[in-house]
């Protein structure tokens, strides 16, 4: 694990919310925004390079930078941005004015929405066809067209609820864990389950490695690494520390 390491120095502090933050998303452009979700039901756009306010004495606060948009409407708390999911059983686009565009589920589901809470939504990067995956705690894992906001397929297959998904940096590939403890990988493109991998534990989040053909989970016990291609456990990270049952690993890419 030492190999693994490095040294990181805090930069700043952000506030804005008003309860526990879930999930940030940070652009691959070098765009100076980034974007957070919370409990508090609403989602913040940031700016980076935003100038903070000084305390007035001649000296500069202690925030890193100020929020200069906020997105509300989710009846439940925010999981994932800038499309974002939630406990109301709903997923939501964006635009960066903060309006929501369209809303996924729900009464305005059509029937083909989540049946329960949406814990997880990401974007696919293939951009020749727009996708977006979300899983959720109804045991489901559902694709959705980007540009008509329609269900494509609904892949199931897990035996407990849905924390992560991730999809792959070509766009082929999905992967989605959860409760069980089982990692489970799809084709995207056919709606197909193509096989699973076994964490042993509650599985937090899930990431795919951009250059390598690795796929990272975050457990209850550690951070594991797999090779795709053998189908082993290349790494597993474990805290130098215990965990209490209040606190979990992420990962992300």
């Amino acid at each position: 694990m030492a190999n693994m390491q490095e040294s990181l120095a805090l930069a700043g502090t952000m506030r804005g919310h008003n309860d526990v933050v879930t999930a940030i998303a940070a652009p691959i452009d070098n765009s100076p925004y980034i974007v957070s979700g919370s409990r508090d039901k609403s989602l913040l756009v940031w700016d980076l390079t935003n100038p903070v306010p000084s305390l007035g004495d001649g000296t500069v606060g202690t925030d890193y930078a100020v929020p200069f948009r906020r997105l509300t409407g989710h009846g439940h708390f925010v999981q994932d941005v800038i499309v974002s999911a939630s406990r109301d059983n709903t997923i939501k686009l964006w635009n960066t004015l903060g309006e929501c565009k369209y809303t996924i589920g729900g009464d305005m589901g059509g029937g083909e929405g989540h049946t329960g809470w949406v814990s997880c939504v990401r974007f696919s990067p293939n951009i020749q066809q727009p996708t977006i995956v979300s899983g959720s705690w109804d045991k489901t894992v559902k694709v959705w067209n980007l540009t008509n906001c329609k269900l494509r397929s609904t892949l199931a297959g897990h035996g407990g609820y849905v924390n992560a998904v991730a999809v792959s940096p070509d766009g082929s590939l999905c992967a989605s864990g959860g409760k069980d403890g089982v990692t489970l990988l799809w084709d995207l493109s056919e709606g197909k389950r193509l096989y699973q991998l076994e964490a042993g534990s509650i599985i937090h989040a899930l990431c795919f490695s951009p250059n390598r053909y690795w796929l990272c989970a975050a457990t209850e016990e550690s951070v594991k690494i797999w090779d795709l291609e053998s189908k082993h456990v290349v790494q597993d990270l474990k805290p130098e520390v215990q965990v209490s049952k209040n606190q979990f690993h992420l990962c992300q890419s």
